[in-house]
């Protein structure tokens, strides 16, 4: 009979109950191992399945006989009295018991163990799938930003060019600014989300680095309102306003070009609408949809089915309007 044991103390009992149980699991986990750890990743490679049975049958032959050498010459020469042991030729030849009283019983021990580590593995592939979306959306999100910032940073040396050829005064006062918004732009504006005064502060140092360049013959006005300061992707609003200010005073032929901006926080809603005037001979540029579309992106990324956003264009203005809902996903500083 399979694994039998006779005792004739309770010590006696208990120290051959420990050795019989650390047989079991010692040969449960190699046959688990031997399951886990190779033959079913080989299962699982096509073209190779021939290979993965054929080192099964070996691979379960020789656990077998390992274990039916261990049990006849360590463990039964302990655990009962003296008998004829088999030899190891015997032992080698009789596949019925190998087969049947090792090999099966082995194996079955080791559907527990093999079960836990399927569990371990799908866990550790969906967590690695996660970090590697989350790696790509934040990639995705430096890249839409890198498109943005040069932009913008094009069109405000041009300003600037344009006032040092004129010999302004105030080209000096307009460098000033600028190196203040780029300070933000590059040490400021690195993490998913920030401050939403930073962003006033961004959008108030852009406005006046405009009105420099356009005297009194821009008008703008910024109006915000706050119940709170919440936190918000950086750059979003700063490339809706620069927007507005290309299509809306860049683009103007001699007429009082208007751009009124709006920020609204009121519990946890967001809400921000830029207008401003157009020429009426403006064609739609496509360095606007560019831009446009660069948004959208952004906040699909960042906001998902959280957010709205539409744009309204007629004969005399264009309106963006963007509102977010700020969740308690979006930390309130």
């Amino acid at each position: 009979m399979f694994f039998s044991k006779n005792t004739s103390s309770e010590s006696e009992g208990l120290y051959i109950d420990v050795l019989y149980t650390v047989y079991y699991e010692s040969f449960s986990m190699i046959g688990a191992y031997f399951l886990s750890y190779r033959i079913l990743p080989r299962l699982m490679t096509p073209q190779r399945h021939n290979w993965a049975w054929a080192e099964f049958f070996l691979g379960a032959y020789t656990i077998s006989v390992v274990a039916r050498i261990t049990m006849i010459y360590g463990i039964e020469p302990i655990t009962r009295p003296p008998i004829p042991q088999e030899s190891i030729q015997e032992i080698l030849t009789d596949l019925p018991t190998l087969f049947v009283s090792y090999s099966l019983h082995i194996l079955s021990l080791s559907i527990f163990f093999i079960f836990i580590k399927l569990i371990k593995d799908q866990y550790i592939i969906q967590k690695r799938s996660l970090l590697l979306e989350k790696q790509k959306a934040e990639t995705e999100l430096k890249i839409l930003k890198a498109q943005l910032n040069p932009h913008f940073l094009f069109n405000t040396l041009n300003n600037i060019y344009s006032l040092s050829v004129a010999n302004s005064p105030i080209t000096s006062q307009s460098i000033a600014v600028l190196s203040e918004i780029l300070d933000c732009i590059l040490y400021r504006c690195s993490s998913m989300y920030v401050p939403l005064t930073q962003e006033i502060t961004l959008l108030e140092n852009y406005i006046s680095l405009e009105k420099l360049r356009y005297d009194d013959r821009l008008s703008v006005v910024f109006n915000h309102e706050m119940d709170q300061n919440g936190m918000i992707a950086p750059l979003i609003l700063l490339s809706l306003v620069e927007n507005a200010f290309k299509h809306g005073a860049g683009e103007d032929i001699g007429s009082a070009p208007k751009i009124e901006i709006d920020l609204k926080l009121t519990n946890n809603n967001f809400d921000f609408t830029v207008r401003n005037t157009i020429c009426k001979t403006e064609l739609e540029a496509s360095s606007s949809k560019i831009g446009l579309n660069n948004i959208i992106q952004q906040l699909d990324k960042i906001y998902p089915e959280n957010y709205t956003f539409n744009v309204t264009k007629t004969d005399d203005d264009f309106t963006a309007v963007l509102k977010i809902n700020l969740t308690s996903k979006y930390n309130l500083v």
